[in-house]
């Protein structure tokens, strides 16, 4: 297994071996605490053949929407042209944070997509990405008031991602 630097609190999570529904949920259920978010989803996908489901999902209460799919879907044709968030997520630009989806630029994000498919105010878009492919998403949000992504929050983000991606890797190639 890949060894890499985290905060003590993440690194305690992460148990010594590649348990995804013990390291997941653990691990989206700290950084929705720690952001103070709403609720913090995984999006995994298989970059070669392009399918993809959200099998995790956090959320602070059950009012909250929750974002879940069990089973592997293949991504529309036209997603990176219709959200501007996954076309940055493929070419493994750096994460996307969103103080507030009302008053983004569209060349960020679609605010019609990003209202009909998720509903949330404020979010981070982070991606996933070891060797120029997409693995995953990470998306933590927030629902009813725009919100300040502070370098502390960005650091996490950081962190979290590199933290996950080789079980998000282990989990997907176990799938396959």
């Amino acid at each position: 297994m890949t060894t890499f630097a985290t905060t003590p609190e993440l690194q305690a999570l992460l148990p010594k071996s590649d348990q995804a529904d013990v390291i997941f949920p653990a691990v989206l259920a700290f950084l929705g605490a720690q952001l103070q978010c709403d609720r913090c989803f995984l999006y995994l996908r298989h970059p070669a053949t392009r399918l993809g489901k959200v099998p995790y999902c956090w959320r602070r209460h059950d009012n909250i929407p929750i974002i879940l799919d069990d089973h592997w879907k293949p991504e529309p044709a036209n997603l990176p042209n219709a959200d501007p968030m996954f076309a940055a997520a493929l070419q493994c630009a750096p994460a996307i944070f969103v103080e507030d989806v009302e008053t983004t630029s569209p060349d960020i994000l679609d605010r019609t997509f990003e209202q009909e498919n998720f509903g949330h105010r404020a979010l981070v878009h982070a991606h996933l990405c070891h060797e120029g492919q997409l693995w995953g998403v990470l998306q933590p949000c927030v629902f009813d008031q725009p919100r300040h992504w502070t370098t502390s929050d960005r650091d996490l983000i950081t962190t979290a991602t590199a933290a996950l991606l080789p079980f998000a890797i282990a989990y997907i190639q176990a799938e396959s």
